[in-house]
């Protein structure tokens, strides 16, 4: 399946998950499945307002990310300023992350609000040709707008849960006018919707993963820049784990800082690394890899930063 087909299938799936568990709700607390959809869904679109408007200033915030001129950060500017036309891109604003574990992400709803941030790590380990490629994937991930639907995918993923910790209670205290609906019901739904809401956005995480590596590769056409630099970033981050606030910003950065052994590695907003790396390094002899170079560097220019 095409990954923009897999996405939005996924994505359907989630606010399935989330009109079934707001329509029980209903029917427990007001007696109206009807209701219960009503309310959901204007749930919904407020967070998913507040999201759409507000998540670059917050994970700037969350990170302690500091916004930098082209003058405080020469080396990534000049990278980001001759890659971003290849995308069809203004340069968007640069930032970074004082931390010395090596990790980069993007934010913004979109290419005028976006940000590009790097950690003082990851400028540290990273050759110029390496830095290309972890840029690359980031910028893919502004022209695709993923941060926006990652963004809308955990928000609705958290309110799925509050949805579920509302029918838990209203059940738990007696309340409500529904009277129809089975206790079992109730618990399967209270457990079972918050875990596939989380597996849903996980795997939406994950695709979009895979589809920034292979369009930041195929742009640059410089497979292996991205596959080196994310060997490097795999040992950097095993050494200095970064703290993160949640999932839903581990999600961001290129590399997991979430990843590891155990239930981390299990429910994972990244897909394995050697995996990534073993795709890029296969896009070196694929016949049709080339001809989509071409295609890709033949897209308009747009101004640079500014």
């Amino acid at each position: 399946m095409h990954p923009l087909a897999k996405t939005a299938a996924l994505f359907l799936a989630v606010i399935a998950v989330f009109v079934a568990v707001g329509g029980l709700v209903g029917e427990i607390v007001f007696g109206s499945w009807l209701a219960g959809l009503v309310i959901a869904l204007g749930l919904s679109l407020v967070l998913n307002l507040v999201a759409y408007f507000a998540s670059d200033r917050i994970v700037l915030w969350s990170t302690r990310a500091k916004i930098v001129t082209a003058a405080e950060a020469p080396r990534l500017a000049r990278a980001v300023d001759d890659l971003a036309p290849r995308f069809g891109l203004v340069a968007p604003r640069l930032a970074i992350v004082p931390t010395p574990t090596p990790n980069a992400f993007a934010t913004g709803r979109n290419e005028r609000h976006a940000v590009v941030a790097a950690t003082e790590g990851i400028l540290r380990i990273l050759d110029d040709r390496e830095l290309r490629g972890v840029l690359a994937h980031e910028l893919a991930h502004v022209r695709d707008r993923d941060v926006l639907l990652m963004t809308i995918a955990a928000t609705l993923a958290g309110a799925i849960s509050f949805a579920a910790q509302t029918l838990i209670f209203s059940s738990l205290l007696g309340g409500g006018r529904g009277r129809n609906v089975s206790p079992l019901a109730i618990v399967a739904a209270a457990i079972t919707a918050p875990i596939a809401a989380m597996l849903l956005r996980l795997a939406i995480s994950r695709t979009r993963e895979y589809r920034a590596d292979e369009v930041g590769a195929r742009t640059i056409g410089d497979p292996e820049a991205l596959a080196s630099a994310l060997s490097k970033l795999e040992s950097g981050n095993a050494k200095r784990p970064l703290a993160v606030g949640s999932p839903a910003q581990a999600s961001l950065y290129i590399v997991n800082p979430l990843s590891g052994g155990g239930l981390a590695g299990l429910f994972s907003t990244h897909p394995p690394l050697q995996e990534r790396i073993r795709r890029l390094r296969a896009m070196r002899v694929d016949p049709s890899y080339r001809p989509a170079i071409r295609n890709l560097a033949a897209a308009p220019s747009r101004p640079s930063r500014g």
